[in-house]
């Protein structure tokens, strides 16, 4: 990004940023997600994964941290939680360096390629439910792809969401569990952007100022969701998800 105040392009790229993260902020309000997919997708067409994941970092943990307040049973919940957020810590672990590694044009096409997988299964996959006893084999297996997407994109959707949707968790509950997730998703990619050099003061400061936008999106989120029937709205989500990644894949191979 220009570091000159006095550059155009520096004020435009910053406005960018912050519509950006006010429609991601409002998204997350909507439906409890998208937080991470919208501000990843969008950002990186106008810069490196790495610095738009950086620029992430402090949203994503205040807005889940938020989603969180005032949600009883949050114990219980990461008992039942605590293999998958194990695997999501130790796969990004795993991963560290691959999104800070200079290698753009694969980030760039890795994440697309994550972005189109998550919208389409959330537009063509049905409602599922695990079967009984197969959770306590799948959750650090599950958890491990999500911290190895999250390493390598920035992403923290994919397999994790719909996983927990096929949890049986109720409707708070749930949104909980994805708010968790989230966080914990979070902390562990911030630890690895950290180890790579990606997270200097400049940058920490920039994604500080990218919190007032996205949690002014997501008061008027919360606001609409309390109004109106959020699936119709998930569906468009997903299909410009999809729109979102094929660009960022063509973009990179071509």
């Amino acid at each position: 990004m220009p570091a000159d105040l006095f550059h155009p392009t520096f004020w435009l790229l910053l406005a960018f940023a912050g519509a950006v993260f006010t429609l991601a902020g409002f998204v997350k309000g909507v439906i409890g997600l998208g937080l991470p997919t919208i501000a990843m997708g969008l950002l990186s067409l106008q810069m490196a994964p790495a610095q738009a994941a950086a620029l992430l970092v402090v949203p994503s943990f205040v807005s889940n941290v938020w989603q969180l307040l005032g949600q009883g049973g949050l114990a219980a919940l990461l008992r039942r939680l605590w293999p998958l957020l194990a695997g999501v810590c130790m796969g990004t672990w795993v991963g560290a360096g691959w999104l800070t590694g200079g290698a753009s044009r694969a980030a760039g096409a890795a994440l697309g390629l994550a972005l189109i997988a998550y919208a389409l299964v959330g537009l063509l996959l049905k409602p599922w439910r695990l079967p009984p006893g197969w959770e306590r084999v799948l959750s650090p297996l599950v958890g491990l792809a999500t911290g190895l997407v999250t390493a390598a994109t920035g992403v923290f959707v994919i397999p994790a969401v719909p996983y927990l949707q096929a949890l049986g968790l109720e409707k708070e509950a749930l949104v909980q569990a994805l708010a968790v997730s989230f966080l914990v998703s979070t902390l562990a990619l911030a630890a690895t952007l950290g180890g790579g050099g990606a997270l200097p003061a400049p940058v920490l400061a920039a994604s500080l100022a990218a919190l007032l936008p996205t949690l002014g999106g997501m008061a008027v989120g919360q606001w609409l969701r309390r109004r109106t029937q959020p699936e119709r709205f998930k569906r468009w989500f997903f299909a410009g998800l999809l729109a979102l990644g094929a660009w960022l894949l063509a973009r990179a191979v071509v």
